[in-house]
């Protein structure tokens, strides 16, 4: 949801299209296209590392280090960003990117 308000705030997004985007993100979860799962405690500490490990070097903000966390903490094997400083760590990270 916040994704969709940037894309609002920024003007390349009408609010109109930020509630139909926003629905066919409900519809997907509904189908279980998307399943919502509670991130374990360890994810915490994951992101805590990885900002000591790789924040004096690649600059990434801590959502960044919390998302890739969430992801290894999670086991997936893949990880979909268009944030260049969140990808560079997920790589670094061990996640392939595309």
């Amino acid at each position: 949801m916040h994704a969709i308000a940037q894309h609002v705030f920024r003007k390349e997004m009408s609010a109109l299209e930020a509630r139909r985007t926003q629905g066919e993100l409900a519809r997907d979860v509904g189908s279980g296209l998307w399943v919502k799962v509670d991130l374990p405690e360890s994810v915490w500490e994951t992101c805590a590392e990885l900002a000591r490990r790789h924040g004096p070097r690649l600059g990434m903000r801590t959502l960044d280090s919390l998302h890739v966390a969430a992801a290894l903490e999670l086991g997936a094997k893949f990880f979909w960003t268009f944030d260049e400083r969140q990808a560079r760590l997920a790589a670094v990270a061990g996640l392939q990117t595309s």
